[in-house]
């Protein structure tokens, strides 16, 4: 073929390609390539637990303010008054209450197999998610089961979905999601597992909660964002420094940064999934000082700025 054919292929070429990149992915001619996915719209927050004990609800939340961060995961709060203040409190600093920490499930998971334990699991979790709604949050973090000698990986698989199931109705007239986070309970110990186990309840008021630091010390993160995909409503952000080994002295939480996360391949998952929402920071507290430090290497690390 000569030059001149060539080169007139090569721009014919060049023009299809371009008009095909132009199309919506669903109107793409098969065997074109696929548009990529959106980029990661992320939301800087903190958990409650991160703002200093002894300030009153309008310095924390001021102080979240301060420190750049958008909003909070708030903590189950039983006490009407109190939570009314805290409402109070997030509005006054220009903060939004995103998401609640359920309190009630470690002491008593949805998986025991005492009722009484149960239905004070069950409280707890009508408890939160009436606070989500009176905050204007859009989820309620729920570990959904614990498995022990006394409560095995089946037993805590199909209890803890049994009750979560009686709660969909709740959450869907409130209009706030039950997401589920993978923890150090023995369960949910694969991204495949914790996709499965979300997608039983075939509803999209039941959805993942993932915390990136919390697969650390037997996975990659990266390939958990990018299996569980869309079933993602929430992210915890934390950092697990395991590089010295598996002795259990340097097992260790630490600052973001300082760990073995691997941010980058984590922001290019999200990126890939189009994850949109909030990413919550959940790590030591601290003063100002301390909290824009944090806010900084979110900055970096998470955000890529």
């Amino acid at each position: 073929m000569s030059n001149h054919s060539s080169r007139r292929e090569f721009l014919k070429a060049s023009v299809a390609a371009a008009a095909v990149a132009g199309l919506p992915s669903a109107v793409q001619p098969l065997g074109a390539v696929p548009v990529p996915a959106p980029k990661a719209r992320i939301t800087k927050g903190l958990v409650y637990g991160m703002l200093p004990k002894k300030l009153s609800y309008d310095d924390q939340f001021k102080m979240a303010a301060d420190a750049g961060f958008e909003c909070v995961e708030a903590y189950t709060t039983p006490d009407e008054s109190k939570a009314e203040q805290i409402k109070k409190a997030a509005e006054s600093a220009g903060i939004k209450i995103h998401s609640v920490m359920n309190q009630a499930h470690w002491d008593n998971p949805l998986s025991s197999g005492d009722p009484a334990v149960v239905a004070k699991s069950m409280e707890g979790m009508r408890t939160s998610l009436r606070n989500a709604k009176l905050w204007g949050a859009d989820a309620v973090l729920l570990v959904p089961a614990v498995v022990n000698p006394q409560t095995s990986y089946r037993d805590a698989w199909t209890r803890s979905q049994k009750q979560i199931r009686e709660l969909i109705p709740m959450a869907k007239d409130l209009g706030v999601i039950i997401a589920v986070e993978e923890v150090w309970n023995k369960f949910l110990l694969s991204p495949l597992e914790f996709a499965t186990y979300v997608d039983e309840f075939k509803s999209p008021w039941v959805k993942a909660y993932f915390d990136v630091g919390n697969v650390v010390i037997y996975g990659y993160p990266q390939d958990w964002i990018r299996t569980l995909g869309k079933r993602i409503v929430k992210v915890h952000i934390k950092d697990f420094k395991r590089s010295k080994g598996w002795d259990p002295i340097t097992l260790q939480f630490v600052n973001l940064g300082d760990g073995d996360v691997d941010w980058p391949e984590v922001r290019k998952a999200l990126d890939e999934i189009g994850y949109v929402g909030t990413a919550c920071v959940e790590i030591d507290d601290g003063d100002l000082a301390y909290l824009k430090d944090v806010s900084k290497r979110f900055d970096r690390l998470v955000l890529g700025m």
